[in-house]
């Protein structure tokens, strides 16, 4: 079916809502957007599916939505009584169209005879997967877009581990949602009752109860500044801090209230300055020692912290550092470190993390990029009980400490980083005091990540030809530096160019490869798995401050360099 068959089928379809029709009678007067919207159907991919809203089969709308939902329905459904019995989760945050897209949501799965939980307001991503272990769901959905822009939202969903499906259950998954042809046609306004049950504050009190053990300590005094960037988090954070006994906290009034236009921030992702424009504000005027800073759904977290003179926004990495030194001395001064402990990085994060953790006897495994494949460890560990989880990261500021959920966890991350904030005040220092003490103690590790945006069909077909380039000839050497060993996660294989062996890798199939550099340093090279960019990322390690800076701007320009001339 063309892109006018389609757009023709939606126009001529006797129950679409009046909404979408005035829409559609603006979009049909501009052909091009009007391609965009009705190409394709919205890609549902392992984590779900996400883009802009408006009408189309490339869109979320109320349509794409339950079309999604009725896939997994039909899934669930196909697992049996006991599957549907034990039903799914759903929560959203504050973007456009989220309480409408969760209700319909819920709808489709309750019409299908599916047990079905719908949070009666925004809550955040790692409380919907902490639900769904503590409601025993089956599975679990939550509408967010995360930090994009406020015309998109998503739709992301969740096994009965409360972690992101794994690579098998999702490509099942996607097959169902395939086989539904009709987004139009699916009827979610008769379902029994009690078969749609509103969540609300028996679960808030579960997960605050839960969110509090990550405590090592007592509160002590502490001056911070927090926001939920017009997120979900807000009110949660506000409590779960007040119950841990942090009462000195200042909270951005201004982005407090769940606001899916998010009216006061250019973008409301924390690993941009912009984000903190009005923290840092707030902090001149109360002398606040650390900002920290939430994106929209909740999973991940920024700080910035006071360096003597200004706040500096500290990286994924750093902030990890920092969390893995805090953890691990307090468990080492308590003589509570097991000898089976065990943190998860993925690839792409920086090994200053692993050097930290091998100094105080605790191992440190990678995972591929994404957070669901230290989720799929977890659940893996649940049986086996190889190991005892301490901490798991990935550079992109997602942190989990605790495990009761299973996907990044801000929240319960905030608490933490203001109790090692508090105690570190107490000896005298602020967390960049502790950085640099950590610098000085282990290297300096410095990481970047360069983004290059390559769309459409023709865009897709230069990143695959580039990964498969760099298979047929890969480098020997970056900045004339020797490469001793290259991971490729799409042959499964590890090859140590000196000696030409290779061996086996453990982790799952992926169109990756990473370059290990005789002098310690390590380009990684990825496609986007949400958007049609190829990511290159770097990892260097030197003696100075200095060093470690030139070193990762040459290696970086090496490297880019060698992709441009390919």
């Amino acid at each position: 079916m063309t892109w006018r068959e389609r757009l023709k089928k939606w126009i001529e379809h006797e129950q679409l809502d009046e909404k979408t029709r005035q829409s559609l009678d603006l979009l049909k007067e501009d052909e091009k957007s009007a391609e965009d919207a009705f190409y394709q159907d919205l890609v549902f991919g392992t984590g779900g599916m996400r883009g802009e809203i408006g009408p189309g089969t490339n869109r979320m709308n109320i349509y794409t939505v339950r079309k999604a939902s009725q896939g997994i329905a039909n899934y669930i459904k196909e697992q049996g009584e006991e599957a549907m019995a034990r039903g799914i989760a759903i929560a959203y945050d504050s973007r456009r169209m989220s309480p409408e897209f969760a209700l319909e949501a819920a709808r489709t799965y309750a019409a299908n005879g599916i047990h079905t939980y719908l949070y009666s307001g925004p809550r955040t991503t790692p409380q919907l997967s902490f639900s769904v272990r503590y409601l025993n769901a089956f599975m679990g959905v939550v509408i967010t877009a995360s930090h994009n822009p406020p015309e998109y939202n998503g739709y992301k969903v969740y096994g009965e581990d409360g972690s992101q499906l794994n690579l098998e259950d999702a490509d099942r998954v996607i097959d169902y949602v395939s086989k539904v042809e009709d987004e139009l046609n699916i009827v979610n306004d008769k379902y029994a009752e009690g078969l749609l049950v509103t969540l609300d504050e028996q679960l808030d009190k579960a997960y605050i109860a839960n969110a509090l053990t990550v405590q090592e300590q007592s509160a002590s005094p502490i001056q911070a500044v927090f926001t939920p960037l017009h997120g979900a988090s807000g009110q949660t954070v506000q409590r779960l801090l007040e119950e841990a006994g942090y009462d000195n906290i200042t909270y951005v009034a201004e982005q407090m209230e769940p606001d899916g236009e998010f009216p006061t921030v250019k973008s409301p992702n924390p690993e941009e300055a912009s984000a903190f424009e009005i923290a840092k504000r707030y902090g001149q005027e109360s002398g606040a020692d650390l900002l920290i800073a939430v994106d929209p759904d909740g999973d991940r977290v920024g700080i910035a912290v006071w360096s003597g003179e200004h706040y500096e926004l500290l990286s994924g990495n750093q902030t990890g550092a920092i969390l893995i030194e805090y953890l691990l001395n307090q468990k080492q001064r308590k003589d509570q470190l097991p000898d089976n402990g065990r943190i998860f990085k993925t690839i792409v994060t920086s090994e200053f993390g692993r050097v930290i953790a091998d100094s105080y006897g605790v191992g440190c495994e990678d995972v591929l990029t994404g957070f669901k494949f230290i989720g799929e460890k977890l659940k893996i560990n649940d049986s086996e009980k190889k190991f005892e989880f301490l901490f798991g990261y990935e550079e992109s500021y997602g942190y989990l400490i605790r495990d009761f959920a299973r996907d990044k966890d801000a929240v319960q991350t905030v608490l933490l980083l203001v109790e090692a904030a508090a105690y570190y005040k107490t000896q005298g220092k602020n967390l960049h005091d502790v950085l640099i003490e950590l610098y000085e103690r282990y290297g300096w590790y410095r990481e970047s990540l360069v983004s290059v945006t390559k769309k459409g069909v023709d865009g897709a077909r230069e990143i695959n030809a580039l990964l498969e380039g760099l298979r047929k000839e890969p480098l020997k050497n970056i900045a004339g530096v020797p490469v001793v060993s290259i991971e490729d996660y799409e042959t499964q294989s590890r090859i140590f160019v000196d000696l030409e062996t290779d061996e086996k890798l453990e982790l799952p199939q992926s169109n990756v490869i990473k370059y290990f550099l005789k002098d310690g340093s390590w380009v990684c090279v990825r496609p986007s798995g949400t958007e049609p960019k190829v990511k290159y990322y770097f990892g260097v390690f030197a003696d100075s401050e200095q060093q470690s800076d030139e070193k990762l701007e040459l290696v970086k320009q090496s490297f880019l360099d060698e992709m441009n001339n390919r």
